[in-house]
């Protein structure tokens, strides 16, 4: 009798303690989520704030951050993370390979929210003005030579195709579809072969830096271009493919904690692109953890104490 008694307090106590585990102090159910974020800067930044104005919210939260872009869509489709920030253009290009090219932000954001929707029961929360594209960058000192729109660049190009040196990644220079020789094509512009140097991404900014080239291939919101004091050309006619961050959220998520839609807003409608390449820089310029750039941004914004 008294062994079975012993069992019944044990089962009662585990109960309480699982029951517990998921209360908060006055009873209330405790919310729980887990916020997943790529392995680069810009997701680090973003995933924070995330992370921090839903614990601002009362929400207990688990961070899985640092995982290759595939990785983890694949976690947020799968449910081991509810929700990320993402890429229209990725949307686009990787998860639901558009045969064509849309260059208006707000038409490739609502089929991208509705395929996913309907696809993958995804739901995409606003939409960043900011635009983390493929971009050419020049010297500010070379405006008046090469002007301030690719357009311009294609007329100074041209007049001598043969002093003109770009820098590009790999990828940009071997895609044949949206690559350097696609986009030089698309703006009539004479570039040479032999004059685009391919390297590491971060190396086309050192290489400009160092006037070793004319033109380099760098994206729109990356850090380095306030650190070199680059100027992005202006893609006067809508080449290159758009970037603008969303967070995607799990529908069954979205559903039991709808307020997460309008504590999460502030991100896509307070982070323009100037905001976003400072943001960045002063995690991969001035050293800063990006916990405490977000922490800090979200302060002086008056979202969180």
């Amino acid at each position: 009798m008294k062994n079975r008694i012993g069992i019944i307090v044990i089962f009662v106590l585990i109960f309480c303690l699982v029951l517990g585990g998921s209360l908060t102090a006055n009873g209330a159910e405790t919310k729980k989520i887990v916020v997943g974020a790529k392995d680069f800067t810009e997701q680090y930044v973003l995933g924070n704030m995330i992370s921090l104005l839903l614990q601002e919210n009362g929400f207990k939260v688990e961070e899985k951050f640092g995982t290759a872009a595939a990785i983890t869509r694949a976690a947020l489709i799968s449910g081991q993370i509810d929700l990320m920030p993402d890429y229209t253009g990725t949307a686009s290009a990787v998860y639901f390979k558009y045969p064509e090219k849309i260059n208006d932000p707000v038409e490739l954001y609502e089929r991208v929210k509705k395929d996913d929707l309907e696809q993958n029961n995804m739901v995409w929360m606003g939409r960043t003005s900011f635009n983390n594209t493929y971009a050419l960058a020049i010297k500010k000192d070379m405006i008046n030579e090469m002007g301030t729109t690719i357009s311009s660049l294609a007329e100074y190009v041209n007049k001598d195709p043969e002093k003109v040196l770009f820098a590009v990644n790999h990828t940009f220079y071997e895609r044949e579809h949206d690559g350097i020789f696609a986009m030089a094509k698309f703006y009539g512009m004479n570039i040479l072969r032999k004059n685009v140097k391919a390297m590491d991404t971060g190396l086309t900014y050192e290489a400009i830096n160092r006037n070793q080239v004319n033109v380099a291939m760098v994206f729109g919101t990356d850090a380095k271009l306030k650190k070199f004091n680059l100027l992005v050309l202006e893609d006067d006619k809508n080449f290159f493919p758009i970037y603008n961050i969303s967070i995607v959220i799990r529908k069954d998520v979205l559903d039991k904690y709808p307020e997460i839609e309008k504590i999460l807003l502030p991100i896509t409608t307070l982070i323009d692109t100037e905001a976003m390449i400072n943001l960045n820089y002063e995690v991969d310029g001035n050293g800063k953890p990006a916990r405490i750039v977000a922490e800090e941004f979200l302060k002086e914004k008056g979202l969180i104490k």
